[in-house]
């Protein structure tokens, strides 16, 4: 236990070493953030902050892999850069051209489906994985294997891109993951999955020291996308899935009020919610600063950590 908290030390103080750095690389460069217009003016004054900083993160595959160079912490890590790549291209479109837009959604959705469905083949043709889910007290659902990996398919993209919505205000993701990576250590027998969120953890705590209010860097969706592929992985190698709607409650509430919203004014030409995702609505209509909900969130999202590791220890285990 003492050899994987010192490796996740050891990522914390590199992370805050080399992020510096790469804000320094990322400003001469001019790949900073463009700010969409209808933000509030709180937003706009973030433009020109650089973008891409979860580039830093890499940091933590490197050290995952030199630690437990196995297949399981391979494909891990893999994960962790094909989601980032994905970010990769659309926030350096966004930075380069100064376009908000960044690459089109289809283009990110048929990247992640083909990334995420080359990781599925692998997890069960090389790592043993089943298609069976953990229910209560030992009992197991048996699903057929196509069912199993189309739901599985959908889970890990649709999972992603609700992880990519929640980055939206300065620390929030970070405040929010670092209980989701901490409940992936706490219930894992596996040393490879251990070890990743451990180092997963001291990263993000080193990069929230340039990522919180007011962010010298955002991490951009090279982090978020990464972060959010990873954890949907944790998440069907630890057999949890029937937990996700609690563990991942923050994530998928930012993804619905998107959805509610374009719905709602599909519907009514009207607006459910000031602006979406939701954590501008708290800013917008009650006047919340960044910090007081990224405090909100983050205590919200260890509450569903607590509620998660009760289920699972004394109703699954």
């Amino acid at each position: 236990m003492f050899g994987i908290m010192a490796i996740s030390g050891l990522s914390f103080l590199l992370v805050a070493m080399f992020t510096p750095l790469l804000i320094w690389t990322l400003h001469r460069l001019g790949l900073t953030q463009p700010i969409r217009s209808e933000l509030p003016a709180d937003h706009q004054a973030k433009r020109g902050t650089p973008l891409m900083a979860g580039l830093v993160l890499l940091i933590g595959i490197a050290i995952s892999l030199q630690f437990h160079p196995g297949p399981l912490m391979l494909l891990l890590c893999v994960t962790f850069l094909l989601f980032s790549s994905v970010g990769f291209l659309d926030d350096f479109k966004k930075a380069f051209w100064q376009n908000p837009s960044g690459i089109t959604g289809r283009t990110k959705l048929v990247l992640q489906f083909i990334f995420t469905g080359s990781i599925l083949y692998v997890l069960f043709h090389s790592l043993g994985l089943t298609s069976d889910n953990g229910l209560f007290q030992g009992h197991y659902l048996q699903l057929p294997l196509y069912l199993y990996v189309g739901i599985i398919l959908l889970f890990v993209v649709g999972t992603a891109n609700a992880i990519n919505f929640t980055d939206g205000l300065d620390g929030l993701l970070i405040n929010v993951a670092i209980p989701t990576y901490f409940f992936f250590f706490m219930i894992s027998d596996k040393p490879e999955v251990q070890t990743f969120s451990l180092v997963m953890i001291g990263c993000l705590l080193g990069l929230f020291l340039y990522n919180i209010y007011p962010a010298r860097a955002f991490m951009g969706d090279t982090g978020s996308l990464a972060i959010g592929g990873s954890l949907s992985i944790l998440a069907v190698i630890e057999k949890v899935e029937l937990l996700i709607p609690i563990l991942f409650f923050v994530y998928f509430a930012e993804q619905l009020s998107v959805i509610l919203q374009v719905w709602y004014y599909k519907r009514t030409k009207l607006r459910l919610f000031r602006m979406a995702p939701i954590h501008y609505h708290f800013s917008l209509k009650y006047g919340w600063s960044e910090n007081k909900i990224v405090m909100i969130f983050g205590f919200i999202s260890w509450v569903s950590v607590l509620l998660c590791w009760l289920i699972w220890k004394f109703l699954m285990h």
